[in-house]
This record gives C-alpha cells, structure tokens and sequence, in this order.
C-alpha cells in the first residue's frame, strides 16, 4: 500500500509517540489546533480527533483486536479492530483506512461512516484521559490478517455471544463498549439480522 502524504510527513524519525500531533477540535468536532500526543491524553485530557473502526467476517463476527504490550496507552487490553488518530489535517476515512492496513495488513473490502460519538474516559492503569470526538467507521475484511507484533498482541472473531462472555472475562479499553454502542445501528444494517448485534 502506498505511503500518504500524512504518513510520509508526519511519521516520526525515532519511531516514539511523544512526537506526534493531534487535531484538537471543539465540541462540534471543528479543529481548533494540534498538540502533541501525549500531551493531548495528560489529565484532564485535551478534547481531540480520533477514529474507532469495526471490522466484520463474512459471517458477521467481529473482528477484536488486543493491544500489544509495548503500546503505552492501554497495553495488552482488548479493543475494536483499530484506532487511533488522524494526523492534522488527515481525513478520518483515510486515517482508518491507513492505520487498519498499518496494524492488521489488511485493506477493508468494505467501509462505511457509522456516525461520531464524543466520550472522555480515564484509563485506570496508566493514569492517562480519553477526551475523544471520535469517527466509527464499519466494514468487512476478506482477506488474511498480517498482524504488526509491534502494534498488536492477538486478534479473534468473536459473535455477540462470544464477546460478551470474553467482556465478561478479559480487560477491554475504557472507550470499547461507548464506541460499540455509538456504531450499533451501522454494524446492523451492514451485518444484517441474523448476526444479532
């Protein structure tokens, strides 16, 4: 996949996340700045741009990704497919696109907008805040996972049952189920029905 003009410029030179900036916006979602990433998530946490992406199986199960245990911010915890954040001035549709292929090595076949939700949630662990106007997108994944070991501790298919009993058991990131439940009406209409979300 080729490299964007965001990728390409703004990727940092030593690879550490303090060198990244975030698009700081109101709460219309209209940028108002940037801040370094870090500096964005320190308490109480600076209200910024973000994207939260579900991805889906041909039978509707959806794909859950744990973080890996070097990240930072939640590590080892179990989230949606992907998220993250659009560099300054990046389109939310292309920074999920982007970052899916960056930490899974998969392009969706499928993906649609689902809406945005706006949450501010302290993570317990690592004293760090999530003050987030975020974008969901939906789609589908049809092809094999190459996951980044780096970004990515595990991935599983899970239907709505399965996460349930895995929520039940495992650590999830504080925003999953805000994300979830903001982008339910989409993961309905693309999953259809039967697959009970």
């Amino acid at each position: 996949m080729p490299i964007t003009p965001a990728a390409a410029t703004h990727t940092p030179s030593n690879g550490s996340a303090d060198e990244i900036l975030l698009e700081l916006v109101d709460e219309n979602g209209v940028t108002i700045g940037t801040a370094e990433k870090l500096a964005a998530h320190q308490p109480p946490g600076q209200l910024h741009r973000a994207f939260s992406v579900f991805l889906f199986d041909e039978r509707g199960r959806l794909l859950l990704q744990q973080r890996a245990l070097g990240k930072y911010h939640s590590p080892g915890v179990w989230s949606n497919t992907c998220c993250g954040h659009p560099y300054p001035g990046e389109a939310p549709f292309a920074a999920a696109a982007r970052r899916t292929y960056e930490e899974l090595g998969v392009s969706p076949s499928l993906m649609a907008q689902a809406g945005t939700v706006r949450y501010n949630h302290p993570d317990p662990d690592s004293g760090l805040v999530e003050q987030e106007y975020n974008h969901l997108f939906v789609g589908l994944v049809q092809s094999p996972l190459r996951p980044d070991p780096e970004e990515v501790g595990d991935t599983a298919f899970v239907t709505p049952e399965e996460l349930a009993e895995r929520h039940a058991k495992d650590t999830f990131s504080s925003w999953f189920m805000t994300v979830l439940d903001a982008a339910r009406p989409a993961v309905r209409e693309l999953t259809g029905p039967t697959a009970g979300w």
